[in-house]
C-alpha cells in the first residue's frame, strides 16, 4: 500500500504546482500574441485539472478505501495525451504539451501499478470475519 500512497501524493503535489500557476497565466498569453479566444475552455481545463489533484492527495491518505476511484484517476490521466499526441503528429500543438502529455501517461502507469498492488494488500488485511 506504501507504493500506492506515496504515488497518489506525489502526483497530487507534483499537480497542484503545475496546474495552479495556470490561473495567472492569461496575461502570458496575450504579451505573446496568443490571447485566449476560448476562456471558458480554458479555466475549465485548470479548474478540474486541479479538483483532480486534491482528489489524488485525498486518495493517498486511505488508497485502500478510494480503491474503486483509481479507474476513474487512470481515465483523467490518459485523455490528455490521448488528446495531444495525435494534435502534435498533425503539427496542431507544440512539443512541449507533448512532454507533459508523456509526464501523464507516467502518472497513469503508476496508479496502474498501485491499483493491482493494492487489490493484493486488500486481500492480506481482511479478517476472517469479513470485516
Amino acid at each position: 500500500m506504501t507504493f500506492a500512497k506515496w504515488a497518489f501524493r506525489i502526483a497530487g503535489i507534483y499537480g497542484v504546482l503545475l496546474i495552479a500557476p495556470m490561473y495567472l497565466l492569461e496575461p502570458v498569453f496575450n504579451a505573446q500574441g496568443q490571447p485566449l479566444t476560448h476562456p471558458e475552455h480554458f479555466y475549465g481545463f485548470v479548474g478540474i485539472t486541479l479538483a483532480f489533484q486534491f482528489l489524488f492527495l485525498a486518495m493517498s491518505r486511505d488508497v485502500a478505501r478510494f480503491r474503486p476511484l483509481i479507474p476513474v484517476c487512470l481515465f483523467e490521466k490518459l485523455v490528455f495525451p490521448a488528446a495531444i499526441w495525435p494534435l502534435y503528429l498533425m503539427g496542431r500543438t507544440p512539443g512541449i504539451v507533448a512532454a507533459f502529455a508523456t509526464v501523464d501517461l507516467f502518472w497513469a502507469l503508476m496508479f496502474a501499478i498501485s491499483f493491482f498492488l493494492s487489490r493484493e494488500a486488500g486481500e492480506g488485511d481482511r479478517s476472517p470475519s469479513g470485516a
